[in-house]
């Protein structure tokens, strides 16, 4: 007697795709970042009740609409772009720093105290040299501590340097408690600013410039770089080959947190001269997406970094125009766009088989 049972292949098969060319990657990625800004139009338009092609025309106005707007683009840009690149070795490391923020307004607290205790006190080129170096130790240490406990005592990472970031804007809020002028603010310091360089805007603008470029050698050309990348791959070939883990573990966040102490202290010394609690504006979080959709790459995140400004500065005008009560559209707009790219990269990453005719069904027989 044969028995004969009918085997049914799935309707959708998924493989892992290996040979997609870069080329075409970055075609479906800018497809993926057109659909999300018509979806974005279309939603707005409808809570609106105004035409979603004037969605663009605003978006674009808001962001280059005057000289002063292209040049507050550009500098919130080079912010995004500064803390990305701090976030970059850590990531290439695969040690996920998530205290951005916390080492941000940890640098600019650091910057603050100089300010209010030093300025007009002693020289600002003095008072300006003690900004730079303590904004880089506040930094530099505030993001070591999670790093020797993961190199030592294999903490979680991703937890700890969440956690700095509240431990930090504790610090921020107790000295604007005991410090502020009674609306629990401290009125912007004028002594000891950093130089202005043909405008307010240029001098965080070069000094980004050179810390993308200087990540950019730092990885291509230098050994530490090298080992960087190689402890992100494995750490047991790191070892095998000689490396130390742990010291490239601390010596990497240092000089994460280095760097992101210079955004804190380019939002204190050359922005707002001044700090609040919300001063880092949640940068730590936003480069983390840059930085994804950068793939990491230097490169990339110059331009990710772009977009995400773009946006957020655009939305302003979409927001008053469109008549946007919720001053989180811009939020609303990312998070449309963030989940179209997401799902590219799936289909970048994945190859999906659609059953046919032919392989509809398959037979087996056995004898009893």
């Amino acid at each position: 007697m044969t028995n004969e049972k009918t085997v049914r292949e799935p309707l959708l098969h998924i493989t892992k795709r290996n040979d997609i060319t870069k080329k075409k990657a970055l075609l479906i990625r800018a497809i993926a970042v057109v659909v999300g800004l018509v979806l974005s139009a279309l939603v707005c338009g409808i809570i609106a009740g105004r035409n979603p092609i004037l969605f663009f025309g605003y978006l674009i106005n808001g962001a280059f609409g005057s000289g002063r707007k292209i040049w507050v683009l550009l500098r919130d840009m080079c912010l995004l772009l500064g803390v990305a690149m701090a976030l970059l070795p850590a990531f290439k490391m695969k040690f996920w720093n998530l205290g951005g923020n916390g080492q941000i307004m940890m640098g600019a607290l650091a910057a603050m105290i100089c300010l209010f205790y030093l300025g007009g006190k002693l020289a600002d080129g003095v008072v300006i040299l003690l900004m730079i170096v303590t904004s880089i130790l506040a930094g530099a240490i505030w993001a070591v501590i999670p790093a020797i406990f993961k190199a030592f005592f294999r903490t979680n990472e991703s937890l700890f340097t969440l956690m700095m970031n509240y431990i930090a804007v504790g610090f921020v809020s107790y000295f604007i408690t005991r410090h502020s002028t009674g609306s629990n603010t401290i009125a912007p310091i004028e002594y000891a600013n950093l130089p202005e360089i043909g405008n307010q805007y240029l001098l965080t603008i070069i000094v980004v410039v050179l810390i993308s470029a200087l990540m950019f050698f730092y990885f291509k050309f230098s050994k530490h770089g090298y080992e960087v990348s190689v402890v992100g791959e494995s750490e047991n070939t790191a070892r095998y080959v000689g490396i130390n883990v742990k010291k490239v573990i601390i010596r990497t966040m240092v000089l994460s947190g280095a760097i992101c102490g210079v955004i804190g202290l380019l939002l204190v010394g050359a922005i707002n001269h001044t700090i609040t609690t919300s001063s880092a504006n949640n940068m730590g979080f936003t480069a983390i997406m840059a930085a994804w959709l950068g793939k990491l790459d230097p490169l990339a995140i110059i331009l990710t970094s772009f977009f995400i400004s773009f946006i957020d500065k655009g939305m302003g005008s979409v927001r008053t125009e469109f008549e946007l009560t919720n001053t989180a559209s811009s939020n609303i707009v990312l998070g449309i766009i963030y989940f179209t790219i997401i799902a590219c990269e799936f289909f970048i990453t994945y190859k999906v088989h659609v059953r046919t005719k032919q392989k509809t069904d398959k037979k087996e027989g056995g004898k009893n």
